[in-house]
C-alpha cells in the first residue's frame, strides 16, 4: 500500500513538472551592466616654508602633469596640503589655480599624513566600460515564463555610460559641503510669511505680475501675456 502511494506522487509530481512552463532563459546569461575599473596615482608638491605660492619649478611640474593628461577634467583631484588649516587652504587654492586652467576641479580632503610644507594631490581615473548591446541572445519566439527580452535595460545602461562626465561619479559621489544656510532659511521665512518675490514680467519664465484692480488696472484677455492695462 505505501509502495502505490509513493507510485501516485511520483506520477502526480511528473504531470505538474509537465504542465508547468519551463524557463531556459536567465538574466544573468547577458548581463548589462557597465563596468567600472579605477586606479589610483598620488603625486606631491613642494611649498617653501611657511609659504602658500608655488615654486617655479613645482608650477611647471604640475602644468606639465595636466597638459600631458596626467591630471585630466574627468578625473576625481583630491588635494590636501600641509599647515594649519588658513596656511593649509592657500596652499590648496593654489594648487587648484593652476589646474583649473586645465579644465580640473580640485576637493580638498584629508589624505593621510602629508609631509611639512608639501600638498598631496590623489588622482582617481576611472574607466567606463559599455555592456556588450544590443544582446538579442533570448530567443524572440514566444515565452511562455513571461521573462523579459534578452536586449532589456541595454540602451539605458550604454547611455548612462556614454553621457556621463566624471566616471569615477558612477562609483561614488562627491562630498557633500555646508551649505548656505542664511539663503535657505530666508526663502522658507519669505514662502510662510507669504512674500515670494515673483520675477519680472519681461524674464522668460511663464509668470507674469498682474496689476490689481484697486491700483487702477484691468486684465486684458487679448494681451499674449494677460498682464494688465492702465485704465485711461
Amino acid at each position: 500500500m505505501h509502495s502505490n502511494r509513493s507510485l501516485l506522487a511520483l506520477g502526480l509530481a511528473l504531470l505538474v513538472g509537465a504542465c508547468a512552463p519551463v524557463t531556459t532563459y536567465t538574466d544573468a546569461e547577458a548581463p548589462k551592466r557597465i563596468r567600472l575599473d579605477s586606479s589610483t596615482a598620488q603625486f606631491d608638491v613642494r611649498f617653501a616654508p611657511g609659504g602658500a605660492a608655488l615654486a617655479p619649478s613645482e608650477m611647471a611640474r604640475l602644468q606639465h602633469l595636466a597638459a600631458s593628461g596626467a591630471i585630466g577634467p574627468s578625473d576625481r583631484v583630491i588635494v590636501a596640503a600641509a599647515g594649519s588649516p588658513a596656511l593649509a587652504s592657500q596652499r590648496t587654492a593654489s594648487v587648484a589655480a593652476v589646474l583649473l586652467h586645465y579644465g580640473v576641479v580640485v576637493n580638498a580632503a584629508p589624505i593621510g599624513q602629508v609631509p611639512a610644507n608639501h600638498a598631496s594631490i590623489e588622482v582617481t581615473r576611472t574607466l567606463v566600460t559599455l555592456p556588450p548591446c544590443p544582446n538579442w541572445s533570448k530567443p524572440s519566439y514566444s515565452d511562455f515564463g513571461n521573462q523579459p527580452s534578452s536586449n532589456f535595460g541595454c540602451a539605458n545602461e550604454t547611455n548612462l555610460g556614454m553621457m556621463v562626465a566624471n566616471p569615477a561619479d558612477l562609483a561614488s559621489g562627491l562630498p557633500v559641503g555646508p551649505s548656505a544656510g542664511q539663503p535657505a532659511s530666508a526663502a522658507v521665512n519669505r514662502y510662510l510669511n507669504d512674500k515670494v518675490v515673483l520675477p519680472n514680467a519681461n524674464t522668460a519664465l511663464p509668470v507674469a505680475v498682474q496689476s490689481s484692480p484697486q491700483q487702477g488696472s484691468e486684465v486684458n484677455p487679448n494681451s499674449p501675456t494677460g498682464t494688465g492695462t492702465g485704465g485711461s
